[in-house]
Parts: structure tokens; C-alpha cells; sequence
């Protein structure tokens, strides 16, 4: 693997990063429980990217 080919799947983590954290905070301050299983479910999506990328190194 390239040193920018690395430095692209550091970024794509720490996006992924991000957006799992960004899930796990409106999940802390949701009251609905139909949106909160919404945003369960995309925070275990940003689990299975992340997961898949840093599988990649």
C-alpha cells in the first residue's frame, strides 16, 4: 500500500470516526424511540465502514 493510499484510509477513519461519535450523541439525546432506532442504525453502518476500512491496513 502507497503512503497516500494510507493517508486516504486514515481520513475515510476518521470520518467514519466522526460520524459514529456524531450517532452516539443524538442517540444520548433522543426521546423518540422510532428516531432513535433510526439513528442506531446508522451508527452501526458507520460501524461496519469504519471496520471495513481499518481492515484494509
Amino acid at each position: 500500500m502507497s503512503p497516500k493510499e494510507l493517508t486516504y484510509i486514515e481520513d475515510a477513519l476518521s470520518h467514519e470516526s466522526f460520524l459514529k461519535n456524531q450517532c452516539d450523541d443524538a442517540i444520548r439525546s433522543l426521546q423518540d424511540p422510532e428516531l432513535r432506532s433510526c439513528v442506531e442504525e446508522i451508527q452501526q453502518k458507520h460501524r461496519q465502514i469504519f471496520d471495513s476500512f481499518y481492515n484494509l491496513i
